[in-house]
Parts: structure tokens; sequence; C-alpha cells
């Protein structure tokens, strides 16, 4: 049995890859701990799914957010975690880039004895947080262009990423683990009609996930607002929470053709996912990450039989077309009007047949044996 920490710098309340990636190799026979931060009232430990989690409280919590605060607080937060598992651990399952400089000071302490694996879930150097932030990008390709040659094992979530970080850092191609659910035998619902009121004649586009900047929500609200003096046989379900759930709320309260719900529990979401006839997934390409993005809503929707509506980006549109499950689109208020109104148009049983036959691809029954393979040799 082999020791396994996976640290993950959020509160682990909402993480399901993390979860997912935890109990594979929990059930493969190793001991595993989820090294996460506390916040709130939340447990300092627990365990999820039979996971051991523990969170790092830290004293410099409330210094400011400004660069110099951050060092403090990331200077405490390695020290707490060098100390709770140097040499007693035998891999450390490093989630981003933030948890690198302490996992790879884990390595050198223990002369090379604990082994690494890089698991970017995202273009870390690339992201939209660090638009315009030079500095702050500086600092981060820096510390990934130097540590990324100290890992083991690196794991990404696109082909995109992973060719990115082959060129960019002369490595290997990281392995792929998509962020797909576990496999699900669609059930059908009614949730949607029932609590909305929905007409059995009106076909539900479903938008679930972040409500944020930079995933077209405006432009797809302004869509529906024109469609519905054309049309009254679609509407639109927003799920989900976010910066701009104030918009979406009071976008539904005044068109008729749009609704809101807020998130429910991860367990639920396909309940409710399933209840739709059409899934949007949709990102802005604002930033290299985003260009590159694969999101695990576009695997829900599948794995739920629905056709899908995603960005005209090369990872998501690979998807949708070499499956022909759904549609690309340009993110614009017309491109979001012609692709809805064509779609409607088409038979949208053969596209869900079509997802349903990809869900047996994209689930994480697949996903898991790359883990498990990349674990077993590395081991």
């Amino acid at each position: 049995m082999k020791k396994i920490a996976s640290i993950v710098l959020n509160n682990f309340v909402n993480d399901s890859r993390v979860l997912k990636e935890c109990v594979t190799l929990q059930n493969d026979g190793n001991d595993v701990t989820v090294i996460a931060l506390h916040e709130g009232d939340l447990k300092e430990y627990e365990e999820v799914n039979g996971i051991k989690v523990y969170r790092i409280k830290l004293k410099t919590r409330n210094l400011p957010k400004n660069l110099i605060g951050q060092i403090i607080k990331y200077v405490e937060l390695s020290y707490k975690i060098l100390k709770k598992l140097t040499g007693k651990i035998d891999i450390v399952h490093c989630n981003d880039l933030m948890p690198l400089p302490i996992s790879v000071a884990m390595k050198l302490l223990t002369n090379g004895k604990t082994k690494i694996v890089y698991d970017a879930h995202e273009f870390q150097t690339e992201t939209q947080k660090l638009q315009g932030k030079t500095l702050r990008k500086k600092l981060a390709t820096i510390t990934e262009t130097i540590l990324i040659t100290k890992v083991d094992k690196v794991i990404t979530v696109s082909e995109g990423i992973a060719k990115e970080y082959e060129k960019r850092y002369t490595i290997k191609k990281p392995e792929l683990v998509l962020n797909c659910p576990n496999y699900y035998e669609v059930s059908k619902t009614n949730k949607f009609r029932e609590l909305f009121g929905i007409r059995e004649d009106q076909k539900i586009l479903l938008y679930q996930g972040a409500l944020a900047t930079g995933r077209g929500i405006e432009k797809l609200v302004e869509a529906m607002k024109e469609l519905q003096k054309e049309r009254d046989d679609v509407v639109l379900v927003f799920m989900g929470m976010g910066h701009l759930k104030d918009f979406v709320k009071n976008e539904a309260q005044l068109n008729k053709n749009i609704h809101f719900l807020d998130a429910v529990p991860p367990s639920e979401v396909l309940d409710y996912t399933v209840s739709a006839d059409i899934g949007v997934s949709l990102i802005e390409n604002s930033c290299l990450n985003y260009y590159y993005s694969l999101p695990n809503k576009v695997f829900e929707y599948i794995m739920s039989g629905l056709p899908v509506i995603v960005s005209d980006l090369p990872e998501m549109k690979r998807i949708v077309e070499e499956n022909n499950c759904g549609v690309a689109v340009e993110i614009s208020t017309e491109g979001f009007k012609e692709s809805i109104s064509n779609l409607l148009e088409e038979d949208l049983n053969a596209y869900k047949k079509n997802s349903l036959a990809a869900a047996k691809k994209y689930n994480w029954e697949i996903q898991e044996q790359v883990l498990l393979n990349l674990y077993r040799d590395l081991l």
C-alpha cells in the first residue's frame, strides 16, 4: 500500500475531479489523503467518500490579497504542509501550479523518495485571472518552467493544452485525464417542466455551471429576448451560481422564455440535466486557457443524452463534430439565434442517440484507467 497526498489549494467542497481521482486511487489499494484550505466553519478534518481530508488553517488568512500578503500566507501554508507530510508519503498529487513549489520542496527534502504527479487542471500560465497582471504571470511562468522538470508525471485536461506543455517545456507529452462524470444510465425526468410550468411542446435549452463573464451569458440572454418575438417553442434555463447570478435572475423575471435555478448539489446535477432537451456550454476566446478548454459540462450533457451547443473553439468543437452530437457556434447574439433556430429544425433524436453513444467513451470509468496506468508505471 502506497501513501498518496493530493494537495489542492481550495476548500475541497465541490472539487469533483480531485474527489474522483482520490476514490479511484484508494480503491486501487492506496492510502489517500487530501490536503486542502480551511474556510469558515468547515471541519479541519473529515472523511469524504472514505477519503481523509485535512484542511490547513492559516493564522495569516486575513492579510490583504496583495502580492506581499499572498506570499506571507503561502510561506505559512508551505511550512505547515511540509511539516505534516515530509517523509510520510510516497507520492504527492499536485493539483495545479500553486502547490507545485511545496511538492518539489518535499521531494528534495526526501532526496527524491517522494514522487510527484503534476495535475494541471488548466493551462496554468495562460488563465483569465493572469490577464493584465504582468508580474504575477511572469512569476507563474518562471515557476512552472523550472519546476515542471522536477516532477515525475504530468497530467492535463485537453489535447491542446497537452501539446502546448510538450512544446513549451520540452517534456514528454502529458497524459490526458478528461473531466468526465461517472457513467450514468439516463432516466428522463421532468424536473424543469414541473418547476417552471414549461409546456411539452417547448424545447428546453440548459446552461448549467458558472454564471460568470467570458461565458457568453449576456449575448445568450439577448438572443433569447429576440427569439421571444419570433417563436414561443423554446425556453432557456440557467442553473448555477456566480457574479452574474443577479443579472440572470432579473432577466428571468422580465422574460417568460428565460428561467433561473440556483446551483444544486453535485450529486443531483444530472437528474436535472436529463430534464432538458439541449445543453449549452460556452467559453469566450479571451485567453489561451479558454481557447483550449474542454469543460466538464460538455461531458455532463453528453452523459445525459443531450445535443450540445458549444463555442467554436478547437477542443469543444472537435468533441461535438467527431461524435456528431451537437453544433459549434460563434459567440454572438446572431450566432446564437441562428444556431438555436437551425437546431430546432433538425432531428434532435439523432443527436441524442449520438450523445448516448459518445457517453460510453467519455466517462470516468474510462478516464480512471489512464490515471491508474500512470500510477502503476510510476510505482
